[in-house]
């Protein structure tokens, strides 16, 4: 794999080569998102110490690690790869390695360290994605939150972040599979001084360990304010955002509405998307940055609401400001709301349970062992089908231009509108 930097408002390679980023997030997998497998919305954490009342430590070890096993393969990389993708933005929670303040687990890096084998097998650079950090970033269950943004309330947690990004620099500073470290998932606070001097301090203790690695800044407000940040000094560095306007339509909250939606001023189509995006290209040409959309995503109703021309439109607006992206999500269980996955699970077994009370992996302490059994082997990719209007957009997209996966058969394609 060649080595990626930032320079100015590109990414390169180590030939200067400029390389376009284009793939997906494993959401779900190293942060157990609950909607992802069709669970009630609420705090990982949560969700674990109920475990643990009712089946024990023991059980929830095993849970997780058949969960983490086989909801994400080798064969899925390699999948990701074969569908022309370069890159894969990968979500993990502090915990997966931070068992004790300032103690680290390296079982859980190892799931990491077997990713960017597969990786690098392939062809895919990595982003690591702090998804939920100590004391949690934002108020948000996404976070593992418990309601409250504690990150910005206690120094202690803010520290727990350095320390634990130096862990992850020093680990992986001479690895090339990497593309860079996306510092913090969307972070929600009313002090854009307080962000300004966490990414600073945060950028300053990386540096001194690893310079080699682009680092992915989000804005404030859930990644879509980057007016708030300041102009770092430093110069391998991105500006990142997510997108999902508008959510009444891509998280499905007001059913049955069409894409292009609503008349006269409250239209929203492709010049609305053009005008949204518009803002973030100037920021990032102005302060000399790449910009990359490190989420976007829709919930694909077969197409039947024009899914597809909404993610057609947004992306050729990637492409026409430049930017780098990753899809939210490469597979979750099919739900009547948020961003679906490139893969769904569309059937209806007992650990699935759409007709509720209990629903998803809620339902897995109250199964019998050979249901659970069938659990485990549901999680696997196999079960799942592709969403056709979601993965034709994504592939139409990788026709612009495409550019070659290093370590990996790379696929060229042709725009066809």
């Amino acid at each position: 794999m060649d080595h990626l930097t930032a320079v100015k408002t590109e990414i390169v390679d180590e030939d200067r080569k400029p390389v376009r980023l284009r793939g997906v997030n494993l959401g779900g997998w190293l942060m157990m998102e609950a909607y992802i497998l069709y669970a009630p919305n609420r705090a990982e954490q949560l969700f674990k110490k109920h475990f643990v009342k009712k089946l024990g430590v023991r059980a929830l070890q095993d849970f997780e690690k058949n969960f983490r096993d086989h909801f994400i393969r080798e064969k899925d990389i390699e999948n990701i790869g074969r569908l022309g993708f370069n890159c894969i933005r990968v979500p993990f929670n502090f915990r997966l390695i931070e068992k004790q303040p300032y103690r680290y687990d390296r079982r859980g890096l190892e799931y990491l360290d077997r990713l960017i084998s597969w990786a690098k097998e392939y062809g895919i650079w990595i982003i690591l994605d702090l998804h939920a950090a100590p004391g949690a970033q934002n108020h948000d269950w996404h976070s593992d939150s418990l309601g409250k943004a504690g990150l910005w309330q206690r120094p202690e947690f803010q520290e727990r972040v350095y320390a634990l990004w130096e862990f992850l620099a020093d680990h992986y500073r001479d690895e090339d599979t990497i593309a860079g470290y996306d510092l913090l998932n969307e972070a929600v606070l009313a002090d854009h001084q307080l962000l300004n001097r966490f990414y600073q301090r945060l950028m300053k203790r990386i540096r001194a360990i690893d310079k080699r690695h682009i680092l992915f800044v989000e804005g404030n407000h859930w990644a879509q304010d980057i007016d708030c940040l300041e102009d770092f000094s430093d110069d391998n560095l991105a500006l990142s955002i997510h997108f999902y306007h508008p959510l009444e339509f891509t998280f499905n909250l007001v059913p049955q509405q069409s894409y292009p939606l609503g008349n006269g001023p409250s239209r929203f189509d492709r010049q609305t998307i053009r005008h949204r995006l518009r803002p973030y290209a100037q920021k990032a040409k102005r302060t000399k940055r790449p910009l990359y959309v490190g989420e976007f995503g829709v919930n694909a109703r077969e197409g039947k609401y024009g899914e597809d021309h909404y993610l057609h439109d947004l992306l050729v607006g990637f492409e026409e400001f430049g930017f780098h992206w990753t899809y939210w999500t490469y597979k979750a269980v099919k739900n009547g709301i948020l961003p679906d996955g490139i893969y769904s699970y569309l059937d209806n077994p007992a650990w699935v349970n759409r007709a509720g009370p209990l629903t998803g992996w809620e339902t897995y302490a109250n199964l019998w062992p050979q249901e659970r059994q069938a659990i485990v082997k549901s999680w696997e990719t196999d079960a799942f089908r592709p969403n056709p209007s979601v993965l034709t957009a994504l592939q139409n997209a990788l026709r612009y231009s495409a550019t070659p996966r290093r370590g990996g058969v790379s696929q060229q394609y042709s725009l066809a509108e």
